[in-house]
C-alpha cells in the first residue's frame, strides 16, 4: 500500500485506502481474486495525480461501488450465463449504495479512464482469449486476428506489448473450453417483423469478401 500510496496526491490518501480495503473486502467475499487485483488497479488510476477525479467529493464506499460497477460493465458481471455474476442492484446493496449513486459513479470513472464495453486494459484474464478486441491489430493495412497469425508476428506483437500472451505457445485447450462462449458486442434489437430473404445467387470461388 506504501508503494501505490507514492502515486497518489496526498489529500486522497486517506480516501484512496478506504475505498480500497472495501473493494478487497468485496471482490474476496462476493467475487473473486481478479476482480480484485482489477479492482485495486482502477482505484489507483481514479485517484492518481493525472485524474481530474476528487474522491474526497462523495463517500469512499460510493466510489468503490463505482469501480466494481465500473468493471462489471467490461466483463458482463450483471449476465447470468457469465460467471462470477451478480446483479446491478445486489451489486449496490452489498456495498451499502442506491443503485443511482453506484451508476453514477460508474459512469464518471469509465468517462474518465475512457473505458468500453470488453476493454482489454479492464478485462477479467479468464475472458481475454476470448475477447476479439485484445486480438484485432492492424498488420500492413490489414486487420488480422494475432491467434491466428505467424509465430514471428505474434512474439513481435508480444514484446510490443500488443497482445497479453502468445497463443502459438500456449498449451491446446480442453475441448470444453474450445466451445466456449464468443464474446460479442450486444446486437441491436430489431422490433420489425421479420422479413423473407431473397435467395443468394451462387457465388464465385473466387471473388474476394470481407471475412
Amino acid at each position: 500500500m506504501e508503494l501505490l500510496l507514492e502515486d497518489i496526491p496526498e489529500e486522497f490518501h486517506d480516501a484512496f485506502a478506504a475505498i480500497v480495503e472495501l473493494t478487497d473486502s468485496f471482490c474476496r467475499q462476493r467475487l473473486d481474486e481478479n476482480y480484485r487485483e482489477l479492482a485495486g488497479h482502477m482505484a489507483l488510476e481514479v485517484c492518481c495525480e493525472r485524474s481530474p477525479i476528487n474522491v474526497n467529493k462523495g463517500r469512499p464506499k460510493s466510489w468503490a461501488a463505482g469501480i466494481v460497477h465500473a468493471l462489471g460493465m467490461v466483463n458482463f458481471l450483471h449476465d447470468d450465463s457469465f460467471q462470477p455474476y451478480m446483479s446491478s442492484a445486489d451489486l449496490a446493496k452489498g456495498l451499502g449504495v442506491s443503485q443511482g449513486t453506484m451508476t453514477g459513479k460508474s459512469k464518471i470513472i469509465r468517462d474518465v479512464l475512457d473505458i468500453m464495453p470488453m476493454d482489454p486494459r479492464w478485462c477479467l484474464p479468464e475472458l481475454l482469449e476470448r475477447n476479439p478486441l485484445v486480438w484485432m491489430l492492424e498488420i500492413n493495412g490489414f486487420i488480422m486476428d494475432m491467434r491466428a497469425a505467424p509465430l514471428d508476428l505474434q512474439r513481435q506483437a508480444y514484446q510490443q506489448g500488443l497482445i497479453p500472451y502468445i497463443p502459438a505457445e500456449q498449451e491446446p485447450e480442453p475441448k470444453e473450453a474450445q466451445e466456449a462462449k464468443i464474446l460479442k458486442f450486444p446486437a441491436p434489437q430489431n422490433n420489425n417483423a421479420e422479413k423473407p430473404q431473397p435467395e443468394e445467387e451462387p457465388k464465385d470461388d473466387n471473388q474476394l469478401t470481407l471475412f
